[in-house]
C-alpha cells in the first residue's frame, strides 16, 4: 500500500470519527433547552428514550402545534438512530418554525444518514442563510463534501469560513486538521478505488 493510500485511509478515519463527535453535539446542545411539558429531561438508557418517545408522541397527538415536543421527539429519534422518524418529526417542527437553524441542521444530518445528500445540503445551506454564523451547519457542509461527495475543495470553503467565525475553540483545532487534509487532497489526484467507503 502506498504512502498516499495510507494517508487517504487515515484521513477518512479521522473525518469519520470527528464527524461523529461533532455531529452528535448538535442534538446534545439542543437538549439543554427546557423540555416540553410532560417530557423528562436529560439522556439515559434505551428504556428512558422509549418512555420519552412515547410521552412525546402522546403530546404531539394531543397538541400537534407543540414545537418543543416535536423537536424533542426528533432529537430522541436522532439519538436512537431512527433517521426517517427523526426526519418526519423535525419536518413537523419546521412546519411550525421554518427558520430554526438548529432543527434544519439536525434534519440535514438525518438526511445525510439515509443518503439524501442534496436534501442535507439544502438544509445546511438554508441554516446558513438564516444564521450566517451557525457553526454546526458550516461544519456539516464540509463533512458532506469531504466524506460523502469527495469534493475536498468545497469542504475547504466551508471549513475556512468556520475558522473565520471560531478560530480558538477546541473544535477549531479539529477543523484545522481536517482542513489541512482536505487541502492536501485537493492538490493531488486521489488514489484509485473508493477509500472512503463504509
Amino acid at each position: 500500500m502506498s504512502k498516499e493510500t495510507v494517508l487517504y485511509v487515515v484521513i477518512a478515519l479521522l473525518v469519520g470519527i470527528l464527524g461523529t463527535v461533532l455531529v452528535t453535539g448538535v442534538a446534545n446542545k439542543q437538549k439543554t433547552a427546557p423540555p416540553a411539558a410532560g417530557i423528562p429531561a436529560g439522556g439515559g438508557s434505551p428504556v428512558d428514550y422509549q418512555q420519552r418517545i412515547t410521552e412525546a408522541e402522546k403530546i404531539v397527538a394531543a397538541d400537534p402545534k407543540n414545537l418543543q415536543a416535536w423537536v424533542q421527539l426528533g432529537n430522541d429519534y436522532f439519538d436512537t438512530d431512527q433517521a426517517k422518524k427523526a426526519i418526519d418529526a423535525y419536518g413537523k417542527a419546521l412546519e411550525l418554525d421554518p427558520n430554526n437553524a438548529n432543527v434544519l441542521t439536525d434534519q440535514g444530518i438525518m438526511f445525510k444518514r439515509v443518503g439524501w445528500f442534496d436534501r442535507a445540503i439544502a438544509n445546511f445551506e438554508k441554516a446558513q442563510q438564516l444564521d450566517p454564523k451557525h457553526l454546526q451547519s458550516l461544519y456539516n457542509l464540509g463533512v458532506i463534501y469531504m466524506a460523502d461527495l469527495k469534493q475536498p475543495a468545497k469542504a475547504v470553503k466551508y471549513w475556512e469560513r468556520y475558522l473565520e467565525l471560531d478560530p480558538m475553540s477546541p473544535n477549531s483545532q479539529q477543523i484545522r486538521l481536517m482542513l489541512d487534509e482536505a487541502k492536501g487532497m485537493g492538490q493531488s489526484s486521489p488514489p484509485q478505488g473508493n477509500v472512503f467507503s463504509k
